[in-house]
């Protein structure tokens, strides 16, 4: 018997250095060997469990990828929050007036990302359960065999991120744990259930996980250890109240209080887990990169901040980048020999933040907001004027104005790599998924929940930059430093929800309803599905 094995050795040869990768597709290139074949030894056990769950963290379109495609999981994320918008240009960006709707929180339980990213988080979920059916076998015919727990912990925790993910953004799911599970026995689980089982499966896998920084070239490149399982739980004690909240239409996911989180057998206050979480990160050696920009650099392997990245080269991976050619003007890009989509721009709440914050350049590191120049210095010439973007112009529809096609800053955080290829999309700056000022910003709002100080915190992050120091800050202060700090990292939506502030009124959009701090679950879905509901006010 046969059967069609799911794997990519290029990823899995750079990645994890496993050394019989190369020489196993030397042997046999093609993508269907006897089963007996591809489980013979530990390493080909993990090639075909674990390694082909990596290939699916990044995506080359079609809305998949944790991040760096279009119309996924980061831009349900990040645009329908405060912090970003795509305005509408006259022909460019209409769309069906898509982005307008993400925007304004009038999406529909039928819109198309929805569905994109529904999909997406599913399939490596149903991945995840082949590869840990196919373990479990495995550890029946050979309990003695030491490498299989450690497999099986590393896909659990994957499987747990991906969960988390959908516990995240649309509260009410399925939790589906194994492969041959029929449609008709699929259950809907309450967000409360989801939230614990992320939890107990994160804190299983913690064992077994390796304590390397997955960010950093070798073994241990773009996979899911201690550190990242550690990033995550902190996440969940932080949303401890929103999470465990199953009825979410009633206060817009504040928090109010406190909630119990269960560690280590016991039961412990959610804002003190997320202090013990966050300090076991710390205790691992991350800190904060002596410049900021470093963390969004060619070269960031090198970086001692990041927690979690997607890899990205051009010459060794697929995955692919599109957020700064969707950004840049059409000459912008064109100046630097990649796509300009002229479209992505900060909001004016986020303009705001920024300019508040005294002796803060990180408006200027995250943005383009001016003129611009070229990868040789010289004017970005629009026509026969030098380009310059107009930051206080932006609005959800900029048609017919002056300054339609450069109204709105755009994104600069990230090095455009003058390597790239595939017109930008393809490049060597690894997408930064998680990083220790984040883990600062979270031990200080925990820390100021309980009543304490996070100044400490704060100022660290504050300092790098060389912004000034805070005192007595308060969690709005707080809020507006993540905001700053954490802009378009596909964080905000998740913060403001925390806050209680993801429906508030903002520029261009007025205050909107609760139930919208949870996307509908998508419509073709329910209807496949009659054990299925639609959350509410859907």
């Amino acid at each position: 018997m046969k059967k069609n094995i799911i794997y990519s050795c290029l990823l899995a040869a750079a990645t994890f250095a496993l050394p019989s990768c190369s020489s196993f597709l030397e042997e046999n290139p093609k993508d269907q060997m006897p089963e007996e074949e591809a489980y013979k030894s530990p390493e080909l056990i993990y090639l075909n469990t674990v390694a082909n769950l990596y290939t699916q963290i990044g995506a080359t379109g079609g809305g998949e990828g944790l991040a760096g495609t279009d119309r996924g999981l980061y831009d349900i994320q990040t645009f329908t929050n405060d912090e970003a918008l795509l305005p509408t240009r006259g022909g460019d960006w209409e769309d069906g007036k898509l982005w307008q709707r993400l925007y304004l929180h009038t999406w529909d339980k039928s819109e198309a990302p929805f569905k994109s990213v529904w999909d997406y988080l599913y399939k490596v979920i149903g991945l995840s359960n082949q590869s840990i059916d196919k373990l479990n076998s495995l550890m029946e015919a050979d309990p003695e065999n030491i490498y299989l727990p450690v497999y099986k912990a590393e896909v659990q925790a994957i499987r747990a991120l991906y969960y988390y993910q959908l516990l995240d953004c649309f509260g009410r799911v399925p939790l589906v744990e194994k492969s041959d599970v029929q449609i008709s026995d699929v259950k809907q689980s309450e967000r409360s259930e989801v939230y614990n089982f992320v939890r107990k499966e994160l804190q299983e896998a913690l064992p077994y996980l390796n304590t390397a920084n997955s960010t950093k070239e070798g073994e241990y490149y773009g996979r899911m250890t201690r550190p990242v399982a550690f990033f995550l739980l902190a996440k969940l004690a932080l949303n401890a109240q929103v999470y465990s909240d199953d009825d979410w239409t009633d206060n817009g996911g504040a928090p109010n209080g406190s909630t119990d989180f269960e560690m280590n057998g016991q039961k412990v206050l959610c804002w003190d887990a997320a202090i013990a979480y966050c300090d076991s990160i710390s205790n691992l050696g991350y800190q904060l990169s002596s410049t900021y920009s470093s963390n969004f650099s060619v070269g960031n392997e090198k970086s001692v901040e990041n927690i979690f990245t997607i890899p990205m080269d051009p010459a060794k991976y697929s995955a692919q980048f599109y957020y700064i050619i969707r950004t840049v003007h059409y000459a912008h890009g064109k100046a630097y020999s990649i796509d300009g989509w002229n479209g992505a721009s900060a909001s004016k709440e986020l303009l705001a933040s920024f300019r508040k914050s005294k002796n803060d350049p990180r408006l200027e590191l995250c943005f383009f907001t001016g003129k611009v120049t070229g990868p040789d210095g010289a004017p970005v010439m629009d026509g026969d004027k030098e380009l310059e973007y107009k930051p206080d112009a932006v609005a959800v529809d900029v048609s017919g104005i002056a300054d339609e096609k450069t109204a709105g800053a755009r994104w600069k955080k990230y090095e455009i790599d003058p390597a790239s290829q595939s017109a930008g999309k393809l490049q060597s700056v690894d997408f930064v998924l998680y990083r220790y000022a984040d883990v600062l910003l979270m031990k200080a709002e925990a820390k100021m929940r309980k009543g304490e100080s996070g100044d400490n915190e704060i100022n660290e992050v504050r300092g790098r930059v060389g912004a000034d120091a805070l005192s007595k800050a308060t969690l709005n202060d707080l809020l507006d430093e993540r905001a700053r700090e954490l802009s378009w990292e596909g964080v905000r939506r998740q913060d403001l929800v925390r806050f209680g502030k993801f429906c508030d009124a903002v520029d261009g959009r007025p205050a909107t309803q609760p139930y919208c701090t949870v996307f509908p679950i998508p419509h073709d879905v329910v209807l496949l599905n009659k054990n299925l509901s639609q959350n509410k006010g859907y």
